[in-house]
Formats: structure tokens, sequence, C-alpha cells
């Protein structure tokens, strides 16, 4: 049967190609899985040699992935990924299909999987990962995952039973991250060194993970992360073994984080210093994360915004990078989460003072309008200043016409948004 779904699997993911519906990277999974709850598993067992890095975590899992992808491929490893962001089991079994032969043998080196936070218990139920690394959970699609504390607490459990021999790189600045690897003997720890600012209002996971008390900070990069310690029962941060870089690949606090994570994965799985710093200098961002794609002969740079720490992070990397033309895309999908009232969490009232022209678009435009008029009064953006596009073709046609040579249109969408952004601007259609 196996041999029978990944061709059937394969004819999929031509059709969906040659039709331009897809990628095939959701269907032909969904299928075999259905079919055989157990393929994931069968797939894995056959390709013992097979090695899987796994990854997970509410904000930079397609970035950290293909950070880690560059590093292995540059070492001479044949290496395959989930890169369209199909994070679930149907995902995973789809990368499988696509990238084995005919009977269901593939010939990689490794293989790197984002998974939804969700999903992860039943991930580790079909698979048993070389390195598992878990970057930082924030609030995020509230009405699918529940709050920080449901998540942390599923993690918590299936860790408990994962295979001695997985490598846990963790995030010793997120409290409930680091605190998964408390007395397990193979983890490491990535934290962010000399960055200090005033906890935002969107932190998440302020309290100890161990006796709930209120934890307090040295110093904080952003939302909850930092260098956090526990006053009443003495838990504090771990001492990571990395924190610092010569370089980085991409600017903005959150991918200093992300580069760490890669680095640390790349240094247990045996790759010399040398070659990780050279190799980084070969790294090209992912879709949506600081891509830049040119438009009608003008430059947008697309920066995924799909929750307040996310949000928090693309306007302050924009401000710095004295962007003066921003578009956001707010939708309300089933990847975004149906409830957009987290708008309210993104502290924009810091940054339109720098910003020259604000525009807004999306199927929740008016609400991020809304948003975005009470923001007014404290910069220097009044409402005429605000554009307001039901048509988010439109949006981008309009906003990069009144573009000045050499500028950027900076935009900033919610999930679906980027991919409908992505089919406009390039014509393919992503999923």
């Amino acid at each position: 049967m196996i041999y029978l779904l990944v061709l059937l699997g394969k004819v999929i993911i031509f059709i969906s190609k040659t039709l331009n519906i897809g990628s095939g990277s959701t269907w032909p999974g969904h299928i075999a899985v259905e079919t055989y709850k157990d393929f994931i598993k069968r797939e894995l067992t056959r390709n013992k040699h097979l090695k899987i890095v796994l990854i997970a975590g509410t904000n930079g899992k397609t970035t950290t992935g293909k950070l880690i992808r560059t590093i292995l491929e540059e070492n001479g490893n044949k290496v395959f990924q989930n890169e369209a962001g199909a994070n679930l089991l149907n995902g995973i079994a789809s990368s499988l299909i696509k990238n084995s032969n005919l009977v269901g043998n593939i010939k990689f080196d490794y293989a790197i999987f984002e998974v939804d936070e969700n999903t992860l218990s039943l991930v580790l139920d079909n698979l048993k990962p070389r390195a598992l690394v878990l970057l930082n959970l924030f609030r995020d699609q509230l009405d699918r995952y529940g709050e920080v504390n449901i998540v942390a607490n599923k993690w918590k459990e299936s860790l408990e039973k994962i295979d001695i021999k997985t490598s846990l790189i963790l995030n010793a600045d997120d409290p409930k991250i680091a605190f998964l690897g408390n007395n397990k003997n193979n983890s490491f720890y990535f934290s962010v060194k000399g960055e200090s600012f005033i906890q935002e209002h969107a932190s998440d996971s302020t309290y100890c993970p161990r006796c709930g008390e209120k934890l307090s900070y040295e110093r904080v990069t952003f939302s909850h992360l930092g260098n956090w310690k526990c006053k009443k029962c003495g838990l504090k941060r771990k001492k990571p073994d990395i924190e610092n870089y010569e370089s980085y690949p991409l600017p903005g606090i959150y991918n200093k984080y992300n580069t760490h994570a890669a680095i640390l994965t790349a240094r247990v799985l045996k790759i010399g210093e040398s070659k990780i710093k050279n190799y980084l200098k070969k790294f090209k961002p992912a879709f949506g994360r600081q891509e830049t794609i040119e438009y009608n002969g003008k430059n947008i740079q697309i920066f995924l915004s799909k929750n307040p720490a996310s949000f928090n992070q693309s306007l302050q990397t924009i401000n710095e990078l004295k962007a003066k033309n921003v578009l956001f895309v707010l939708n309300d999908r089933i990847p975004d989460g149906l409830d957009v009232s987290w708008i309210w969490d993104v502290d924009f009232e810091n940054y339109f003072k720098n910003f020259r022209s604000v525009s807004v678009s999306g199927d929740r435009v008016y609400d991020m309008a809304l948003r975005l008029q009470y923001a007014n009064n404290e910069s220097r953006i009044t409402y005429h200043e605000l554009k307001i596009y039901e048509d988010l073709k439109e949006a981008i046609g309009k906003e990069t016409k009144k573009l000045k040579a050499k500028e950027i249109l900076y935009i900033l969408p919610t999930y679906s948004a980027m991919l409908d952004l992505r089919k406009i601007l390039t014509g393919k259609k992503l999923l």
C-alpha cells in the first residue's frame, strides 16, 4: 500500500504544479495519512539513515530551518525541508513523498521539518529526531492554541517520552522553553547578549514555570525574553552555549535568536566552526521572511507579522532600516487565527512618527484602520494620510507607483495575507 500512496502523491504534486494550483505540499500527505495512519512512521523505518531535525516555536521556524539547511547543504549534505510552511502531519508526509523515489526510498542525509505548535506531540509519536529545536512560545491564534501555558504543558508531556539520543536546542531566554530542558543531559541553550529594552505590552510568559511566582529580569530583549530568574524558588536562566556572534545574515533581534539556534544545531551536528561562519554568508531569506521582490520596477520587502511579538519585532526592524512607506495587511483566516483583537497589543505608537506613508489592506482592513487611527493620537500621522484599500492588488499597485527612486515598500502581512501577496507579486500559488 505504501508504494501506491507514494505514487498517488507524486501524481497529485505533478498535477498541482502543472496547473499552478499549488505546490502539492499538503494534499498528498493528507491522503496518505488518512488512508494509512502509520505512513510517516513506516516511511522513516524504511529509511533509517535519514537524520531528522525538528523545529517548533511560535516565531522563526522557517528562517531557522533554512539557516540550518544552508549550513548542512554547503557542508556537502543532501537536505530537504517542508519549506512551503506546511507544518502539520500532512505537510511532513507530503514532504516525504515529494523527496522519495517511486518505491519510497529517500536518498537524502537530512530532513528538516518545522512543526506546528499544536502538532509537535503527534509528530514526536511518529518519528525520532536527531535534534529538536524549540525557539519560543508567544500568544498566537488563541482560538486554536489557547494560552501559552497550554502549549507548554503539552510539550512538557511529550519531552518526557523523547528518545535520550535526541539533542534539545532550547532558547535560554524564554522561561517556559528553557524549563523544558530541566534535568535533561542532552540539552543545549542559545540566548542573545547585550540587548536591553523596556518590557513590551505584549509580554506573554513572565511567571516562573516551576512555582508560578512573578519573574524578575536583569535585561529584556523583547516580549518576555531575556535574562530572567525567580526570587522565590531560585530557578534562573541556564548559562547559554551561544549568546553572541560576529555577524548575522538578517537584521533584527529575533533573527539573532534564529541564527544562534541554527549555529548551535550545526555544532551539535558536528559542523566545524569556520565552515559555519562561511556558510552563513551564502544564506538567502525564506519566502515572506524579509525577502525582497521586484514588482513593476520597484522593490517590495515582506516581513511576516502574525502575532503581537512578531509584529513588534517587524516594526522595530523596519524602523531601524529607516522605512518610510509601509503597508499593513490583516486577514482572519484559519492560518491567521479568527480573532484579530491581538492587534491592540501591538505597539504601533512607538514607530509611526518615522513613517511617511502608511496604508492598510486585507480581509479585516477596517479593523486595522481603526487600530491605526487610535495610534494616530500619539504620532504625526493624520487620518487623511492613512490609505485604506479593500483590494490588495490595488494597494500594491498604487503604493509602489508612488515610490521614489531606490525607495522600498515594506509590507507587514499576516500569514494568509502573505500567501495572497506573493501570488500577486510572483504569479504563483505557494501552497
